[in-house]
């Protein structure tokens, strides 16, 4: 079972992100109040709890939202799903429409952190259907 041990938002893209506590998903659009919200591709970021905890192991302490991620998923290897999977959290409704990331400039993750794993771990999924999402929430993976 997948867990939601994170959500995290940011006024602007390329900087680390915020934890809150739960997040408004909207339907072709993205988080209420997050920079990457919008009509595109890239809606949602996410990013699974031990790939953080294996960069961690490097001895560099990050927060959750450091990566710039939306959502910490404890349970699923995120960057093995192929494009078109659907999760499924609550009533929201994930596409998952990008493996990885080109990375054209250094951001602000980067130098903040030293090193970055989104380009790498992270995926991107479109809101198909919207609500809210919570930490501690269960999200599936619809066959």
């Amino acid at each position: 079972m997948a867990e939601v041990l994170a959500i995290c938002i940011s006024e602007k893209k390329g900087t680390c992100k915020t934890e809150i506590k739960e997040a408004k998903f909207i339907e072709e659009h993205g988080i209420f109040q997050d920079a990457h919200a919008g009509k595109w591709h890239r809606q949602v970021s996410l990013l699974s709890y031990e790939k953080i905890e294996d960069f961690r192991k490097k001895g560099i302490n990050v927060a959750f939202g450091a990566f710039g991620e939306n959502l910490v998923i404890q349970g699923i290897d995120l960057a093995k799903l192929p494009v078109g999977t659907k999760l499924l959290c609550g009533e929201v409704l994930l596409e998952v429409t990008q493996i990885g990331k080109q990375c054209h400039d250094r951001c602000q993750i980067y130098y903040t952190v030293g090193d970055c794993i989104m380009p790498k771990e992270g995926i991107f999924a479109r809101v198909l259907n919207g609500g809210i999402i919570k930490v501690g929430d269960i999200i599936s993976i619809l066959q």
